[in-house]
């Protein structure tokens, strides 16, 4: 069974909508849960670290007062290659995240990190897709 999870996020609302899912499994299954930010190359600087860290923390500190186990890390790179990388070094037994659910010309020009960490991953991949537009329609 899955005792460890990784959960990218980008700081999204969709990226985010993974986290009542995980809520709901994590508890129950006693699963340890590790968030990851991933800084892009591009952005290298302390404040865009720091920013991470300061999105992640408060994530953190809702899934321990529901009594899952929790933890975070940011890293700096491509995210696809670093989501991947981070699982291994963790012994996560799943990667859990969200598709922005983009086809055609959006996907195209933007690609798709999580077709890249399911095509990488030598772990199970859960992806749950969804959309801003899905969002707000469900609010």
């Amino acid at each position: 069974m899955y005792q460890r999870v990784l959960v990218p996020l980008d700081g999204s609302r969709v990226a985010e909508s993974i986290l009542p899912f995980i809520e709901q499994i994590a508890g129950p299954l006693d699963m340890e849960v590790l968030l990851v930010r991933v800084v892009p190359l591009t952005s290298l600087d302390i404040l865009r670290e720091l920013d991470a860290q300061g999105y992640l923390e408060p994530l953190v500190a809702s899934l321990k007062a529901k009594a899952v186990r929790a933890g975070a890390r940011v890293r700096i790179g491509d995210p696809a290659t670093e989501i991947v990388a981070a699982a291994k070094e963790i012994n996560a037994d799943l990667i859990a995240m969200t598709t922005h659910g983009r086809t055609g010309l959006g996907r195209l020009l933007f690609g798709s990190v999580a077709e890249a960490v399911l095509r990488g991953s030598p772990i199970p991949v859960f992806l749950l897709r969804t959309s801003e537009a899905a969002l707000a329609s469900a609010a």
